[in-house]
Formats: structure tokens, sequence, C-alpha cells
């Protein structure tokens, strides 16, 4: 099995069982980056929680309308933040929290910049007191 084989597979399980995908009705923040008119976007709520006397983030769910890694990327994304606090989650890139998808050809790296513009326009939305921006 070749490495695009083995990216192409970890995609493949990704969308056949995306993790916390669609709108989340009780949000606290909204991001949204590109747009229909280009063929990406996507879209991150975020629900936050106190945690031993820190805000961090509960659930996370996401609508995607682009290509399969984009949805994978945003899939394990939000998985991966739950519980982190808001400086936590800045911190990770994107290809960070698509790191389970393994080293992702040049080609697909805007899958998870979009993910992490999504991510940075939601926690914006957060600490600026709007429920939602846009990236």
């Amino acid at each position: 099995m070749t490495h695009s084989d083995s990216f192409e597979e970890k995609v493949r399980e990704a969308i056949a069982n995306p993790k916390n995908l669609g709108k989340m009705e009780d949000a606290d923040a909204v991001g949204t980056v590109g747009g229909a008119g280009c063929g990406d976007m996507l879209r991150m709520w975020l629900k936050f929680k106190d945690q031993d006397g820190k805000k961090v983030i509960d659930k996370a769910s996401f609508q995607s309308f682009g290509c399969e890694t984009a949805i994978a990327a945003a899939s394990l994304a939000t998985e991966l933040i739950k519980g982190k606090s808001t400086s936590e989650a800045l911190a990770l890139s994107g290809v960070e929290m698509a790191a389970d998808l393994g080293p992702l050809p040049p080609t697909k790296i805007h899958c998870t910049t979009m993910v992490e513009d999504a991510l940075r326009s939601a926690i914006a939305a957060h600490e600026g007191g709007s429920p939602e921006t846009k990236a």
C-alpha cells in the first residue's frame, strides 16, 4: 500500500462515519469560512462549559460543502478540540488537527486550513460576544 493509498483509505474511513456532522442548535458560537460561490464552505459550531474554573469546548460540530478531505479533517478536529480551552484549541494548526489522516498531499492542505479558520472564526465570535463570524 502506497502513502497515497493509505491517505485515501483513511479519508474514506472518516467519511463513512463522520463524527459531529450537522448543525448544533444550542451552540454558543459559529464560525464560517469559504462560500457557496467558490465551491468550498465549512461551518463550525462550538458549545462551551466551565471546567475547573476555566471555559473549555464541550461540544463541536460542523457542516462542510467541499471535498471529502475537508469533511474528514473537520470530523477529526471536532473530536480533538473537545475539552480544550480556547487558547489550547487556537494553538493547534489544521494539519495537527487532521494528523490522523497522515501526511496530506500538497493539494489537500487547504482543507485543513479551512478547518483551522472555521475554528478560529467561531472562537473569535465567542470571545467577541457575537454568535457568528465569517473568516
